[in-house]
Parts: structure tokens; C-alpha cells; sequence
């Protein structure tokens, strides 16, 4: 933003950053002269110059803000989740859970798969209820080492990944009624633009990914 002003004084000079202190030092005599005119005009041309300037200086910054604004809109700044599966259901059928994770950001960001749906089902990976009473989860609890940099899904801008269980396999829902299915989270890890993969010194950045509640209601 330029704070600075140029104007001409009455006797053909240019005074940068003009106000009546620039102005009374070049003119040490009378303001007015024996008409009473002269001094008056520059008096008057200068005080028209300053609230040009200051005038100016208060519009200029509201219309760079404005257009800042324009040229950049808001990012998410989080991942996303949704799990989606069957309404109803027959007894013994399979209950297919699609387990979508979506990166809204502007950077790429990189997912540790373990403990989602994006491996399938190793742990205990949901909660599953019915009809308000728990369940026992009847799947794998795999043990293993560090990750490795193949451990993790890269999610560009705008991209999603998917991943597709079938959660009939690891949780007994032949009864009919109805059942409450939810990923436990959170996520693993997530490493953002430029960070490391795996995580130095085996640790981790755990981040919750809120996702919605499934029901599935079984019937004989």
C-alpha cells in the first residue's frame, strides 16, 4: 500500500509526503499576502491534496481484502469418511459395508490402512450392537511389526479411496432384528505433504475421522 503523496507546492517544488509541516517549512513568511489570495489558494490545494491521500489509504486495503477473498476460497482441512451398507437384510445373507475415506484438503496426505476397512477386517475394527445389546467380534487379531512405506494410501486432492467387508464374517448377525454398525477409529496415522513415511522413530499421528452410524435390520 503506498503512504506516500507528491504535490506541488505554489512556487513549482514537489514536497513528498505533503502536510502543513512540509508545507511551513519551505514557506516561512506570511500565509497571506498583501491580496490575501495566493497563500489561500495553496492552503486550500493542499488540504484537497491530503484527504485525497488519506482518502486513498482507506480504500485501498478494503478492495485488496476483497479481492484476496475472491481468489481464495476456504479449504477442509480434514479427511472424510462415510460407510454405507444394505437397509434390510435376510438371515444369512451377507452384509456388505463400503467404508469410503475422501480427501477434501488441498495437499496430498498419506493413510496408514491398518485397523480399516481399506485391508479388510485384521482387528476389531467396529463396534456392532443389536437392538442396544454389544457383540462379540469373532474375527483376526493381527499382530505385526513397523509399517512400511507400502503400508499407506495416498490420497491426492479431491480423491477418495474405497474399501469393502463383509461384516457377517466376523460378527454373528443371524438373529433378526436390528443392528448398529460403527467404525471404532481413529486413524492410525496420517502424514500431510512432505512429512515422513513411516513416522520417525516408530511413532505415530493418530487422526479421528468421524463417520456415520450404519443399521441393518435382519429379518427371518
Amino acid at each position: 500500500m503506498r503512504r506516500d503523496c507528491a504535490a506541488v507546492d505554489g512556487h513549482g517544488f514537489v514536497t513528498q509526503n505533503t502536510g502543513l509541516r512540509a508545507f511551513q517549512a519551505r514557506y516561512r513568511g506570511p500565509m497571506f499576502n498583501s491580496s490575501g489570495r495566493r497563500w489561500g489558494v495553496a492552503v486550500l490545494s493542499l488540504g484537497m491534496l491530503g484527504s485525497a491521500c488519506a482518502a486513498r489509504q482507506d480504500v485501498t486495503p478494503s478492495a485488496e481484502a476483497a479481492q484476496l477473498t475472491q481468489e481464495t476460497p476456504a479449504m477442509a482441512t480434514t479427511l472424510t469418511c462415510t460407510l454405507s451398507g444394505p437397509a434390510q437384510v435376510r438371515a444369512g445373507e451377507p452384509v456388505e459395508l463400503v467404508f469410503e475415506l475422501s480427501n477434501p484438503t488441498a495437499q496430498s496426505l498419506r493413510v496408514l490402512g491398518w485397523h480399516t476397512p481399506l485391508e479388510g477386517v485384521r482387528n476389531k475394527i467396529f463396534d456392532v450392537s443389536r437392538d442396544g445389546g454389544a457383540l462379540e467380534y469373532q474375527g483376526p487379531m493381527a499382530k505385526r511389526g513397523p509399517p512400511t512405506a507400502g503400508s499407506y494410501v495416498t490420497l491426492s486432492p479431491g480423491t477418495s479411496v474405497e474399501g469393502k467387508v463383509d461384516i457377517a464374517r466376523f460378527y454373528d448377525l443371524q438373529a433378526p432384528g436390528t443392528y448398529r454398525i460403527a467404525f471404532r477409529g481413529p486413524l492410525m496415522d496420517v502424514a500431510r505433504e512432505g512429512e515422513p513415511v513411516p513416522a520417525p522413530n516408530g511413532g505415530f499421528r493418530p487422526a479421528e475421522v468421524p463417520c456415520p452410524v450404519v443399521e441393518v435390520t435382519v429379518t427371518p
